[in-house]
């Protein structure tokens, strides 16, 4: 629930915002009191789709730094900005451009890269993917055999849907909020909420993957919350996801399967939101070269959606 104080700095945000024609982009992850006042909220798949429709001269995006980096390729013409510069995505760092060189220099095979990643790297990559499209990404691609990074676990879930080759890119990357999910959080839900459904992302270990009864993106494990027959959701991501979804879902329930936060995503708070929507600073720049070679990328992308 929202207290007085949060509801004043909402209140105002929604002002300004109107009046300098901005647009509020939401992730799944951010804190309830941000997600209340988003224009629009989803994963990265859905958020990098938005922000190439918004007509709003100002994008102020609350997300982690390669979310905004996209926001910012896409709308070259806009000025992106973000409320805290320490939001970033440790996942990101264990896929330099350097790496991806040294991968395609081995193999000449194309390189589909993970949008938690950099615009550096992006630029080095052939094709970018999100956890929601990545089978779709990888399945149109002319190769039976592709490099994916940096998450291990999604290329894991890419090779297992589609039936190709599919090498991580580094061997071990990993999202550390969703490497603390376990095969014993799904045996001990199993036991205490039999009635439940059982819920995780793409980015959780293999293990975790096969034990469960869905694995999807966030968008798409919010859309089987609200269409599946089951009205008890055990969700196995980052807790603000289950925040959207209590929101939205009223009538169900929902239980992590352990409870995990991302504390980048968490960064982003109303105070530091407000003032960089007043004083328009941590604008998103990139080098024009990085920009558009990290554009083709994913520009590639959303033209197969």
């Amino acid at each position: 629930m929202t207290n007085t104080c949060s509801k004043t700095l909402q209140e105002e945000i929604i002002r300004l915002k109107e009046e300098k024609n901005a647009v509020i982009l939401a992730h799944n992850y951010q804190i309830p009191e941000i997600q209340e006042i988003a224009d629009f909220i989803g994963d990265s798949l859905e958020l990098a789709i938005e922000a190439t429709k918004t007509r709003a001269d100002v994008i102020v995006f609350c997300g982690v730094d390669f979310m905004a980096e996209t926001a910012a390729i896409l709308n070259p013409d806009k000025k992106v900005i973000v409320p805290s510069v320490d939001a970033r995505c440790p996942m990101a760092t264990q896929l330099p451009a350097e790496l991806i060189k040294e991968s395609k220099a081995k193999e000449t095979i194309p390189f589909v890269i993970y949008v938690n990643s950099y615009a550096s790297a992006k630029a080095e990559a052939d094709i970018c993917c999100t956890s929601a499209n990545v089978v779709k990404v990888v399945e149109r691609l002319d190769s039976d055999v592709v490099f994916l990074g940096p998450d291990a676990n999604l290329a894991w879930f890419a090779e297992a849907k589609t039936g190709k080759r599919v090498i991580p890119v580094p061997s071990d990357g990993f999202c550390c909020v969703h490497k603390r999910f376990n095969v014993k959080h799904i045996e001990e839900m199993r036991e205490k909420h039999p009635d439940a459904v059982i819920i995780v992302h793409p980015e959780c270990d293999p293990e975790v993957q096969q034990k469960a009864d869905y694995v999807g993106s966030t968008s798409q494990m919010l859309k089987f919350a609200k269409e599946c027959d089951y009205n008890k959701v055990i969700v196995g991501t980052e807790i603000g996801l289950i925040d959207r979804m209590k929101r939205e879902i009223p009538d169900k329930t929902f239980i992590p399967l352990h409870e995990v936060v991302c504390r980048s995503m968490k960064l982003n708070t109303l105070e530091s939101l407000l003032d960089a929507l007043e004083f328009e600073f941590n604008v998103v720049r990139l080098p024009e070269d990085v920009s558009e070679r990290a554009g083709r990328a994913i520009k590639k992308m959303v033209r197969i959606l």
